[in-house]
C-alpha cells in the first residue's frame, strides 16, 4: 500500500492539471475560515494573520458540549471525570489542578472556594469553562491558565458571582506563557449573565494570546501594574458589562483590531482606554478600531494617556461614548491615521486634543461635544472635512482652535458646526454649505446669539470659556446666502433643548447687539479673527 501510494503521488506530481487543482482546493480550504477545520478552530500556529474572530464559529449555540468534569475546590478538590478513557486526565495537587484533554465536546465546571491553587488545562479541542460561583486565589501564578490555541466559551451562569485572583510573583516554566490572573494561549468568548471578578497582581487582569470576545457577563477587572484585557490578534464586545480599572491600559490589542458593537463598558486607567496598539511593519496586520454601539466611559489619570486611541483607522458608527483624560499631553479621542464618525453620542473633555487624527477626519454623523483644556478641540494633521452632525468643538486660547487642519481648509456640505478658540481653521470657500466667522471676545457663560432679519433664532449657544481672543467658526445649513444677520451677546434663555449650551429650540431675550453681516459668499468674516489656516473667509465688517 505505501509502494501504491507513491506511484499515485508520483503521478500528481507530474501532472500539471492535477497539481494546479490540487493548489486551487488547497488556497479554497485555508481561505475559507473556519469551514476546512474538523472542529471549528483554527490554531495560531496554522495561521496567525487570518480574520481573527468568526461570528458563527464564536456563537455558543453552533457548538455542543455533552460531556462534563466538575472540579469542586475546597480544603480538598473534589473531582467527578467519567472521561477518564476517553481521553480527559486530572491531575492535582492540593487545590493546583491540572487537565490534559485530547476529547471533544467537554464542559468543565468548577466550583468551590480556594486561597491556594489554580486550574491549568491543555486541550486538543475547543472546550466549556463554566465559572459555578468559583473563587481561585492563586500562590504561585495565574488562577486560571490555559495552554491551548482552541477556542474557550466561558460560561458565567445567571445568578452566579466568581472570582479569580493571581499571585503578585509567578513561579512557572519559561517554555509557556503565563500572562495573567485569566490567562489563555488561544480564544477567550464570554457568555451568560453571572457575575466575574478578576484582579491581576503580576501583569495583565485578562489575558489572550488569540483575542477576547464577550457577548454577554458582568465582568470587573482590576489590574495593579498592566493592562485590564490584553490581547494579541483582536478584542470584539457585542453585550455584557465592563468596570475595568487598570495600571497601564484598560483594554489593549497589540496586533489586531477593536469592534465594539454593544455593551456597556466603563474604564479607569492610568494609561490608554481602548488602544489598539500595533506599531509594526507587518502590513497584513491591521490596528483599526470600529464602535459600532454599546455605552462607553472612560476616564485617564496618566502623562500622555488616551481615552481611545488606534494605530489604524478609527471609525465610530453608533454609541454613547464619554472621555475624560486629565494629566498633560492626554488627548481624548485618537488615530494614527484617519478618524470617520458617521453616528453616536460623544463627549470628549480634554487636557490636549480632545479629537485627533494624523491623516483626516471625516464627520457625517452624530452629536459630538469635545472641550480642549490646552489644546485643539478637533484636530488634524491633514484634512477635514463634515457633511452632517451637530459638533461643538471648544479649544483653548491662542494659537489653539476648535476646529483645526493646519494649512488646510474645512470641507463644509452639512452639519451645524460650531469650533470656539484662539483661533481656527478656515472653512473651504468652495464648501456647499455657508459659515461664519466672528472673532472678538467672549467672557464664560455668556450666550451667544445670531437671528435672521424677522427675529428668527438661528444659533444661541452659551460661551464655554473666557477668550480675551476668541474666534468662532459656525455652519448650519439655516445660514442662507445673501441674507441679513444681527449678532447679539449676553441675555438670557428659556425652553428648549440643551447639548452642553448648545440651545435649539430655545426662546432668546434681553441680548445687546454686537454686530451685524451679510452672507455675501459662502464664508463670512466678522471681526478680528485668529488662525484662519489655508486661506480665509471674505470679510462682512463690522456696520
Amino acid at each position: 500500500m505505501l509502494h501504491e501510494n507513491n506511484k499515485k503521488k508520483n503521478v500528481m506530481t507530474k501532472n500539471p492539471i492535477i497539481m494546479g487543482l490540487l493548489i486551487l482546493m488547497l488556497s479554497s480550504c485555508l481561505f475559507a475560515f473556519p469551514a476546512c477545520s474538523t472542529d471549528g478552530d483554527l490554531d495560531e500556529d496554522e495561521n496567525e494573520q487570518q480574520v481573527a474572530t468568526d461570528d458563527e464559529a464564536d456563537l455558543v449555540t453552533n457548538s455542543t458540549f455533552s460531556k462534563q468534569v466538575t472540579i469542586n475546590f475546597g480544603s480538598s478538590v473534589a473531582i467527578s471525570n467519567p472521561y477518564e478513557s476517553a481521553g480527559v486526565s486530572v491531575s492535582y495537587e492540593g487545590n493546583y489542578v491540572t487537565v490534559t484533554s485530547t476529547a471533544e465536546d467537554v464542559e468543565y465546571v468548577l466550583s468551590g472556594t480556594t486561597t491556594a491553587g489554580c486550574f491549568k488545562i491543555y486541550s486538543d479541542n475547543k472546550f466549556m469553562l463554566t465559572l459555578d460561583g468559583v473563587s481561585i486565589t492563586s500562590g504561585k501564578g495565574a488562577a486560571i491558565n490555559v495552554q491551548s490555541h482552541k477556542r474557550v466559551f466561558v460560561n458565567l451562569p445567571s445568578g452566579t458571582s466568581s472570582k479569580l485572583v493571581d499571585a503578585s510573583s509567578y513561579q512557572t516554566d519559561n517554555s509557556e506563557d503565563q500572562k495573567g490572573a485569566f490567562f489563555s494561549e488561544g480564544q477567550l468568548i464570554f457568555n451568560g449573565t453571572g457575575a466575574l471578578s478578576i484582579t491581576g497582581n503580576y501583569k495583565h487582569a485578562l489575558c489572550s494570546d488569540d483575542y477576547v470576545r464577550i457577548y454577554e457577563g458582568n465582568i470587573t477587572l482590576k489590574s495593579t501594574v498592566s493592562d485590564g484585557i490584553h490581547t494579541s490578534d483582536a478584542f470584539e464586545m457585542d453585550g455584557g458589562t465592563l468596570n475595568i480599572t487598570s495600571a497601564t491600559d484598560a483594554i489593549d490589542c497589540d496586533e489586531g483590531y477593536v469592534v465594539i458593537n454593544g455593551g456597556n463598558i466603563t474604564i479607569s486607567s492610568g494609561d490608554d482606554g481602548i488602544t489598539a496598539s500595533y506599531e509594526g511593519t507587518d502590513s497584513s496586520i491591521n490596528p483599526y478600531m470600529n464602535i459600532k454601539g454599546g455605552t462607553i466611559n472612560i476616564t485617564t489619570t496618566g502623562l500622555s494617556a488616551k481615552g481611545i486611541k488606534s494605530f489604524g483607522d478609527l471609525t465610530i458608527d453608533d454609541g454613547t461614548i464619554t472621555v475624560t483624560t486629565s494629566h498633560q499631553e492626554a488627548e481624548g479621542i485618537e488615530s494614527k491615521t484617519k478618524i470617520e464618525i458617521n453616528g453616536g453620542d460623544i463627549t470628549v473633555n480634554a487636557y490636549d486634543d480632545g479629537i485627533n487624527a494624523a491623516k483626516d477626519i471625516t464627520i457625517t454623523g452624530g452629536k459630538i461635544y469635545s472641550y480642549s483644556t490646552t489644546n485643539d478641540a478637533i484636530d488634524s494633521n491633514g484634512t477635514m472635512s463634515i457633511s452632517g452632525g451637530t459638533i461643538f468643538a471648544i479649544g483653548a486660547g491662542t494659537p489653539e482652535d476648535g476646529l483645526d487642519c493646519d494649512q488646510n481648509t474645512i470641507n463644509i456640505t452639512g452639519g451645524t458646526i460650531i469650533g470656539v478658540g484662539g483661533g481656527t481653521s478656515s472653512p473651504s470657500t468652495s464648501s456647499k454649505q455657508n459659515s461664519l466667522v466672528y472673532g472678538g471676545s467672549g467672557t464664560i457663560n455668556t450666550l451667544f446669539h445670531i437671528a435672521n432679519a424677522s427675529g428668527t433664532d438661528i444659533l444661541t449657544f452659551k460661551i464655554p470659556r473666557t477668550l480675551s481672543q476668541m474666534t468662532i467658526v459656525y455652519s448650519g445649513a439655516n445660514l442662507a446666502s445673501n441674507t441679513n444677520y444681527t449678532i447679539y451677546t449676553g441675555g438670557s434663555v428659556s425652553g428648549g433643548t440643551d447639548f452642553h449650551g448648545l440651545y435649539t429650540g430655545a426662546t432668546y431675550s434681553g441680548g445687546t447687539q454686537a454686530s451685524t453681516f451679510t452672507t455675501s459668499s459662502t464664508v463670512t468674516t466678522v471681526g478680528s479673527t485668529s488662525g484662519m489656516g489655508g486661506g480665509g473667509g471674505t470679510p462682512g465688517g463690522w456696520r
